[in-house]
């Protein structure tokens, strides 16, 4: 090592330190950090604001959010779309600024997606006590509101003093390019520390280069993975999220193009087969189709690939009924692949799959079950296009004709974004994805308030393809903010806004459950005092216009196949709004072909409770563990 050192403040050696830091898998390399959000106060103007000035926009580009919660969810879309191989860092002052990236950060963790988060923190030399924002905890000096962020990061640190910052950011590093580790990492910073001086050696600002694995599976264990396949008569594939993750929707196609096991995908996992591939039975569990329900009950070994089996995707450990059903998981996390007492194969998913696809050479399901399964795939198929299809082009559409007039406009290169509320249920049943990162669900976190956020990150990571956040009223009132941004830094996003009057999803819910959909709906109080009154006189769509997008209205089916072709072939920002027909039902969709444990009331005097729990009591009696 040299002697040579480099005379600059914390915060301004964290930025340098970040543009120097690439990524690397099968040989391409690129910029690891790419950009930083931010929102400033006193906490993190004069230490990180500065330096991101005098580092430069063509050093580290800096994003002007407005609400820290969806400068996360930005910065987590624009990593999904790159493959986890770039991220972005979040900077906020401390105090509400801080707390407000909880949620993204359990959003990024939970969903394994890399996002580096450099809230302010209190004075770390303590010259004033308290000082603004400050939480004061009597049994402990060195608690303050970041250590909130603590169980949603894979990686937290407090940068206390200059030098700790090195390993601190090596470490952070780490996490961030690990495939079987990522999510949130945190380093909080005092904002006495971030402007503090510090002679920093120039070896931290040379280029680094983190490598990102693709473990191959380990012989033993591939062994026992063949052999299971090869002794199952109804395998069945679940295709998760790591399947994009690791690039691996080709090895996926080469696999069952060999062996013929049919694919159900999990909300992460949809795309990983083109819709129309013979061997693509569309999404499982709770919001799956009948056909894959149906083989995943009846399955015998279900291999899980990139999966990490939520409820949802399990149907609340209802779903896999067959007495004699096991489990071959393969993910490069052995958290994950050790669930439902599976036999493991700790790999990289596109790894793990070339490997077992050699291992299997010449094993080919029997025909009589391709054929099941293929007829199955035709049944759905019509279920689809009967909720696709407009009988009345002249009248209101519903949510699923909606659906449909945007898979009539959408090209392969187009991206879906969704997190919440009845869409989710409805996009994982029906939508046709043609290409692997064309549908883009945020269901880990499930965070109303997502889409919009999330789309900027998409467009800013994949600046050619049409991005389209499908929001409706519930979560767009939680998060229309970002709409400025986008306009800002003329960010061609679209946003399909469906107008229900109210949380029409747990609306639903509520019902099935025995809660009469309480609390559910955007009306006025009628004269009982319950919100069953007229609708909110609520103009969302002049909401949007007055933060500068473009608003498309579609008062029926035929104006909202027009709205959406202008807004596709819109170079600016656009939203098409449309007020669907049914005010108080989910959507008219296919029913839930699988259950969801949401516990009902166990005693109760209203009938509808009554019922509900008697239902429920029927359902959970087959939940089932896998030892």
């Amino acid at each position: 090592m040299s002697g040579a050192t480099r005379r600059l403040t914390t915060a301004q050696a964290l930025v340098e330190f970040l543009t120097h830091q690439y990524t690397e898998r099968d040989g391409r390399r690129q910029r690891l950090i790419t950009a930083c959000w931010g929102i400033f106060g006193h906490g993190n103007v004069a230490g990180l604001g500065q330096a991101l000035l005098e580092t430069g926009q063509d050093a580290m580009p800096y994003l002007q959010g407005r609400n820290e919660q969806a400068m996360v969810h930005a910065a987590v879309g624009y990593a999904r779309q790159s493959d986890r191989l770039a991220a972005q860092a979040v900077t906020t002052s401390i105090g509400p600024g801080a707390t407000n990236l909880v949620t993204g950060a359990a959003l990024a963790t939970v969903n394994r997606l890399p996002v580096l988060l450099l809230p302010g923190d209190t004075f770390a030399t303590r010259p004033a006590d308290p000082v603004l924002q400050q939480l004061e905890v009597p049994f402990a000096g060195d608690v303050s509101v970041n250590d909130c962020l603590r169980p949603v990061s894979r990686y937290f640190d407090r940068i206390v003093r200059p030098e700790s910052l090195i390993p601190a950011a090596l470490q952070a590093m780490r996490v961030l390019t690990d495939p079987a580790d990522t999510g949130a990492v945190t380093l909080a910073f005092p904002q006495d520390v971030q402007a503090e001086a510090f002679d920093w050696p120039e070896e931290f600002f040379a280029d680094r280069v983190w490598h990102v694995r693709r473990p191959a599976p380990e012989p033993a264990e591939l062994a026992a993975a063949a052999s299971a396949v090869r002794s199952a008569r109804r395998p069945l594939i679940v295709a998760g999220g790591g399947i994009h993750h690791s690039e691996a929707e080709e090895a996926l196609r080469a696999l069952v193009d060999a062996t013929g096991i049919p694919v159900a995908s999990t909300q992460a996992g949809k795309g990983s087969l083109r819709h129309d591939h013979p061997a693509d039975i569309g999404g499982i569990g709770h919001t799956g189709t009948a056909v894959a329900d149906d083989l995943a009950r009846a399955a015998d070994l279900v291999i899980g690939v990139g999966t990490r089996y939520s409820d949802f995707t399990t149907a609340s450990a209802t779903l896999f009924s067959n007495p004699g059903v096991r489990f071959l998981n393969l993910n490069i996390a052995p958290f994950d692949a050790h669930k439902l007492s599976a036999t493991t194969l700790v790999a990289d998913a596109r790894a793990g799959l070339e490997a077992l696809t050699q291992a299997l050479a010449g094993h080919r399901v029997e025909e009589a079950y391709e054929a099941e399964y293929a007829a199955g795939k035709a049944r759905w198929e019509q279920r689809v296009d009967a909720a696709y299809a407009a009988g009345d082009e002249s009248a209101r559409p519903s949510q699923t004709q909606v659906l449909g007039a945007l898979d009539a406009t959408v090209g392969d290169e187009d991206v879906i974004i969704n997190a919440a509320g009845s869409l989710p249920g409805d996009l994982h049943k029906l939508w046709r994805a043609r290409s692997p990162r064309q549908y883009h669900l945020e269901y880990g976190y499930s965070c109303m308030g997502y889409e919009i956020p999330a789309a900027i990150g998409v467009r800013l990571a994949a600046p050619d393809r049409p991005v389209w956040a499908l929001v409706g009223d519930g979560t767009y009132l939680m998060m229309p903010t970002e709409i400025v941004t986008a306009v800002q830094e003329g960010v061609n996003i679209n946003i399909v806004l469906i107008q229900n009057h109210g949380y029409a999803s747990i609306g639903g819910l509520s019902e099935e459950t025995g809660g009469e959909r309480f609390g559910t709906a955007y009306r006025f109080r009628a004269a009982d005092g319950t919100y069953s009154g007229d609708p909110l006189p609520v103009d969302l769509a002049a909401n949007a216009a007055s933060l500068g997008m473009e608003v498309i209205r579609a008062g029926s089916v035929a104006e909202l196949r027009e709205a959406l072709a202008a807004a596709r072939a819109s170079d600016r920002p656009t939203c098409v709004y449309v007020e669907t027909e049914t005010a108080d039902t989910v959507s008219g969709a296919p029913a839930a072909q699988a259950w969801w444990d949401v516990p009902v009331a166990q005693t109760a005097t209203r009938a509808a409770a009554v019922k509900a729990r008697e239902a429920y009591d029927r359902q959970a009696a087959a939940r089932r563990r896998h030892l």
